[in-house]
């Protein structure tokens, strides 16, 4: 390595199994160079350890104006490709700002948040609350073109959940075979909105203290993977994850129930509409999950029962 070439960053050990899992070897070995070169033509200065989730190295790093940001590099997919897309569209309104974006590596300068403080650190029904109303600041705002449309992702949930439907055990096939159904008469009335897609409490953060905004919302929505679509496709995050707190109450189903209708009343959805776009983001999930290859997971089937309620 000569005096221009700049000094790889250290990628942490879990990121790297996690995307070597996702995207092979080779992405994971550019990554530190990707970073150092990235932070060198940005002119950056990293002012903190690496973050990340499971495919994003996140830094925090100032710029040559003396502000504080983020950078943000991950593969890109059909799935993170959209980001910078969204972030544009949103301009800040309910979602984390996007101040720079490189469209050959994918890499983004994103406004600095507060790490420390997400929606789950919230109690729960304040936290359904804050996501129910960030869904419906967010999906106000159409879809921009470039987007995945959420019809075409469903038109290929209901042929991959045909292939797998023999697979699944005796006892859930029915709601599985019910699920894809669904799917196949919603895929073409998807709707055209601006959705997250992955809003669940630790994708929110708030503004860093002093820099709160009452025009943009009090909370942001952070690592958008954005579709067109029906704002209802967002909501299981927000059923499904925190479960313990669903378990200890002893009554999941009525849990979910209570949270499905903070979530809507909130978001200002059509009950309905999202009872139905709920479920075929169970199918989506099974199909995705090793745990849901051959049976309907505990927690799916939870929510299933709760919204059978009307």
């Amino acid at each position: 390595m000569d005096e221009t070439t700049p000094r790889p960053v250290t990628v942490p050990d879990d990121l790297v199994e996690s995307l070597t899992g996702f995207f092979g070897a080779d992405w994971v070995r550019s990554l530190p160079l990707l970073a150092a070169r990235r932070i060198d033509r940005w002119e950056l200065t990293v002012t903190g350890a690496p973050m990340h989730g499971a495919i994003a190295l996140v830094l925090p790093v100032r710029r040559p104006d003396g502000t504080d940001a983020v950078l943000k590099l991950q593969p890109l997919d059909e799935e993170t490709a959209g980001e910078p897309i969204a972030l544009r569209a949103w301009d800040g309104d309910g979602a984390v700002r996007l101040l720079d974006h490189d469209p050959e590596d994918g890499s983004l300068l994103l406004e600095a948040l507060d790490s420390g403080r997400d929606l789950d650190g919230l109690p729960l029904e304040s936290a359904l609350e804050e996501i129910g109303a960030l869904l419906a600041r967010l999906s106000a705002h159409p879809a921009p073109p470039g987007l995945r449309d959420l019809g075409e992702v469903t038109r290929d949930i209901v042929v991959q959940g045909r292939r797998r439907l023999r697979e699944i055990e005796p006892e859930g096939r029915p709601t599985f075979a019910a699920w894809i159904a669904l799917a196949d008469e919603l895929a073409g009335e998807a709707g055209d909105r601006l959705i997250h897609w992955d809003l669940h409490y630790d994708n929110v953060l708030a503004p860093r203290p002093g820099e709160e905004d009452p025009r943009r919302g009090a909370w942001l929505a952070i690592d958008p993977k954005p579709l067109a679509g029906d704002p209802g496709f967002d909501l299981l995050p927000a059923l499904r994850n925190r479960w313990e707190e669903a378990e200890r109450s002893g009554d999941p189903v009525g849990a979910v129930r209570r949270r499905f209708d903070v979530l809507t009343s909130a978001a200002g959805l059509d009950r309905d509409r999202a009872r139905a776009w709920t479920r075929v983001r169970m199918l989506q999930d099974c199909l995705w999950m090793d745990e849901g290859r051959h049976r309907i997971p505990r927690r799916y089937a939870a929510v299933e029962s709760a919204l059978e309620t009307p």
